[in-house]
């Protein structure tokens, strides 16, 4: 949630315990639809330099992270 709007900022991070787990979740349902907007679902990466965009990533390694924007 955006703190300043109240409102849905539309994504949202999912830790899975397997990186298998979280490819099965991502092909599962990346395309899909919700609400009438389709998701994107990805891995998340590591936040980038400057400007806005880019997801931020726990790193480390072991269990899949990822991120879904509607």
């Amino acid at each position: 949630m955006d703190r300043d709007a109240g409102r849905s900022k539309g994504f949202g991070f999912v830790e899975m315990k397997t990186d298998q787990e979280a490819q099965a979740a991502i092909t599962a349902l990346n395309g899909q639809d919700a609400g009438g907007r389709a998701l994107t679902v990805n891995e998340a990466r590591p936040k980038t330099e400057g400007g806005r965009g880019g997801s931020g990533s726990r790193g480390g390694s072991g269990g899949g992270y990822g991120a879904w924007r509607s």
